[in-house]
């Protein structure tokens, strides 16, 4: 499985999804998809029982697990920020789906892609369906990704990034800063950006602006490289270990009053 990009799907009881049933609502929510189960000639309730979904040129493995995720208090105190009913799912379900797109893509968008489009599939077919975990560190409501996803194949910059990345505020003396969450699963680092003269408006802009871009071209911007809409506006972008969040690899950016 691609590890990086795989998803927890939790459930407030343990259910085995129908997968036939699946794959006619993400044929029908994604009709430019082509859909299969993995049949190999097997009887429809085998079909159904298949934990293999054939998207495309892709296959996506789906795993029902009777029991809940392991606890993880500082992914549910983020998303407590911004779902706060996040908590209380995580206490009350009972089981989980573990869903992610077999080998190892060479486009880890390509694979986040397919891998939303088929977990709001199982989500408009199962209302069991409570909450999502996205690369151990984004939690996002069902329903949010029921919608959301509908947008899982929306040209560049459309896509649904927001289920896949955090980012969240934070201060560092007089200044204000962010931190990315998820981003390090397409490009292996996040964005730590720090300003003195941004408002916090303003700074997320900067930042969905680069984990957008980075998501959709890869790793392309060095260590010492620079960012920015002119040349009044260059950022120097540091590769390093983040001083504020225990090492975490990250594209470290300063604009020119912090």
């Amino acid at each position: 499985m691609s590890s990086s990009l795989l998803a927890l799907v939790l459930l407030d009881n343990p259910v085995t999804p129908d997968m036939s049933a699946v794959a006619e609502v993400l044929h029908a929510r994604h009709p430019e998809l082509a859909t299969e189960t993995m049949d190999d000639g097997r009887a429809p309730q085998a079909r159904a029982n298949s934990p293999l979904i054939r998207c495309g040129n892709e296959l996506v493995a789906v795993m029902s697990m009777p029991a809940p995720i392991p606890d993880d208090q500082g992914l549910w105190a983020r998303a407590a920020t911004t779902w706060p009913e996040s908590k209380a799912v995580a206490a009350r379900h009972r089981g989980h789906m573990i869903v992610s797109m077999l080998g190892k893509s060479e486009q880890p968008l390509v694979a986040a892609r397919i891998t939303t489009a088929v977990i709001g599939a199982l989500i408009a077919t199962m209302p069991e369906c409570c909450g999502v975990v996205w690369a151990g560190r984004v939690a996002r409501p069902a329903d949010l990704w029921r919608e959301m996803s509908r947008d899982s194949f929306a040209p560049y910059p459309d896509y649904p990034f927001r289920l896949w990345v955090d980012i969240l505020p934070f201060r560092t003396g007089s200044k204000i800063a962010a931190v990315t969450m998820g981003l390090s699963a397409f490009v292996g680092r996040e964005i730590e950006f720090v300003t003195g003269k941004l408002t916090l408006s303003a700074l997320f802009d900067k930042v969905v602006g680069l984990a957008v871009y980075l998501i959709e071209h890869g790793s392309v911007v060095k260590d010492g490289d620079t960012i920015g809409a002119s040349a009044s506006e260059r950022i120097q972008v540091r590769h390093k270990s983040s001083d504020a969040f225990g090492g975490l690899p990250v594209f470290y950016c300063v604009d020119d009053s912090a």
